[in-house]
C-alpha cells in the first residue's frame, strides 16, 4: 500500500492546530513536549535535504505520543469539566490518535531523504586517514613550472 503524499508543511499545521487547541486544558509539560518537537518539524521544512532535521522530527513524534498518553491520562480533569474544556481535551486527544499516523508519513519523507544507508550507499565519497593509497605530491607541479626548490 503506497502512503499518500503529504506536505511536511501540514502535518505540521494540522499538529500546531491541535496542540494549541489541547493546549486549553493540558498547559506546562504537554506544551513544552508538543511545541518543542513542532520546532523540529519546522527545521525540517527549512532544511529539505537534511537527514538530522527530519530524523530528529520523527524521534520527537514517537517520544510525544508516550508523553501525551501519560500526561492526558495523569492530568485529565474529571470534576467540572466545562465544554471549553472538553474540547481542549478532544484535540488533545485527537492530536495523540493522528500522530501514529503522522509519524509513518514523516518516516516515509526520511526514506527519501536518504535515511537508512541502502547497500550501494556505504562506501562514502570522503578518503579516510588509514587510507593505503600514497598521497600525491602537492608541490610536484611547482618544480616543474621553474621554481627552485629550496634546500635546507
Amino acid at each position: 500500500m503506497e502512503l499518500p503524499a503529504v506536505n511536511l508543511k501540514a502535518i505540521l499545521l494540522v499538529h500546531w492546530l491541535l496542540t494549541t487547541w489541547g493546549c486549553i486544558v493540558f498547559q506546562g509539560a504537554y506544551a513544552w513536549a508538543n511545541f518543542t518537537i513542532l520546532a523540529l518539524g519546522v527545521w525540517a521544512v527549512a532544511q529539505r535535504d537534511s537527514i538530522d532535521a527530519i530524523s530528529m522530527f520523527l524521534g520527537g513524534l514517537v517520544a510525544t505520543v508516550f508523553l501525551d498518553i501519560v500526561h492526558i491520562s495523569i492530568f485529565y480533569p474529571t470534576a467540572g469539566l466545562t465544554d471549553t474544556g472538553r474540547f481542549g481535551a478532544g484535540m488533545a486527544i485527537l492530536s495523540l490518535l493522528l500522530k501514529p499516523f503522522s509519524c509513518c508519513l514523516v518516516y516515509h519523507m526520511y526514506r527519501e531523504r536518504g535515511g537508512f544507508l541502502r547497500p550501494s550507499q556505504e562506501r562514502s565519497a570522503y578518503q579516510t586517514i588509514d587510507s593505503p593509497e600514497a598521497p600525491t605530491e602537492p608541490f610536484a607541479s611547482l618544480e616543474g613550472r621553474g621554481h627552485a626548490s629550496q634546500g635546507y
